[in-house]
């Protein structure tokens, strides 16, 4: 396969492995699981720009997935396997745009993996896929997968659910995995992660105690999360693993106001929602605040994960807790810190 080289680690006869989307907040984190894993032999990371960042082992390639891109085929010829992360969060004022990435995109992953005859797909799905749900019991991988469809990145996240259901009846000789995490944090994803959702509204240097005072708590503000590396770890075991289907990946505990006010040493301040969606969806119109406030809406009905099917099956548990996860975020935005890819850049 063009690109491919060995990872030392792997050996004779190991796994052949392409990341697509390699030089984000989950591909780097993967590249890393991968890379390190004695059972794969070599990896090839796909990203629309070559990144700086050479870990040993790794080897890279220009493409982008978009209609009209790059002859994926030629890549994937010969691999094991294709974990597919490449995804598009903004702008979230043109949501044709993130539309033509995200699902168009993502449809010609798919299809190049089937033309080119590889045998595994891993898809980053997403809790945002999940219809809403309880707040007080974690449901399983069974839950109803229609999104929130007022907000563009749960309706294109829910699409390829749907997409993904045909697809492995058309290629029942491709073992198509799914994953879906909660939210993901790690230090190096803080400086895209606030471009991303916050724009420059709020000063980084000041989340931190004591200058955030109180957290709102607000009405379904209760939300899973994990450190990056923990679901890439995930990732690698269902590369390597002969798993089929769904994974929810969530670390403990479920984060909610009085949780989040502990970590940054505040309190939690009870406001109706109201006032507050208003105020966010007049800043995403004025364009001082990036993320969609129909972003807002779903996280406030997202479901709780039961996480038994990938500590079963995967053999996975996050070394990290929510918090510690969330920390060290926070730690990253207070430091502007980043990695030498584009989309990590400080």
């Amino acid at each position: 396969m063009d690109g491919m080289v060995r990872c030392g680690a792997g050996g004779a006869g190991g796994l052949r492995v392409v990341v697509v989307g390699a030089t984000g907040n989950v591909g780097t984190s993967v590249v890393e699981a991968l890379r390190s894993h004695p059972a794969v032999e070599s990896v090839l990371g796909l990203a629309r720009r070559v990144p700086n960042w050479n870990p040993d082992g790794t080897r890279w390639a220009a493409a982008d997935i978009d209609p009209n891109g790059d002859d994926l085929v030629h890549h994937f010829t010969g691999a094991d396997a294709v974990v597919h992360l490449a995804w598009k969060f903004q702008p979230t004022h043109a949501p044709v745009t993130t539309w033509r990435t995200n699902v168009l995109g993502s449809i010609r992953v798919c299809e190049a993996v089937a033309e080119a005859g590889v045998p595994a797909l891993i898809h980053a799905s997403s809790v945002g896929a999940y219809s809403p749900g309880p707040k007080d019991r974690p449901v399983d991988e069974s839950w109803p997968t229609h999104g929130w469809p007022q907000a563009a990145y749960c309706r294109e996240k829910a699409y390829m659910e749907r997409y993904l259901d045909a697809y492995e009846l058309d290629h029942r000789n491709v073992r198509v995995v799914r994953m879906r995490p909660g939210f993901l944090f790690k230090r190096e994803s803080a400086s895209q992660q606030r471009r991303i959702f916050a724009g420059t509204l709020i000063p980084a240097h000041l989340m931190r105690p004591p200058f955030v005072p109180a957290v709102p708590d607000l009405p379904g503000l209760v939300f899973q999360a994990l450190h990056t590396d923990d679901a890439a770890a995930a990732y690698a075991q269902a590369v390597v693993g002969r798993v089929r289907g769904a994974f929810n990946l969530a670390a403990e505990p479920p984060l909610d106001a009085a949780e989040l006010a502990r970590v940054l040493a505040a309190r939690p301040l009870r406001l109706p929602l109201p006032p507050v969606r208003a105020a966010l969806s007049a800043a995403w119109r004025l364009r001082l605040v990036p993320a969609s406030p129909d972003l807002f809406d779903a996280v406030l009905r997202l479901p709780l994960m039961d996480c038994s099917r990938a500590r079963s099956e995967l053999g996975w548990r996050p070394r990290y807790s929510a918090s510690e996860a969330v920390q060290e975020f926070l730690g990253g935005l207070r430091e502007r810190a980043g990695m030498d890819t584009a989309p990590l850049a400080a």
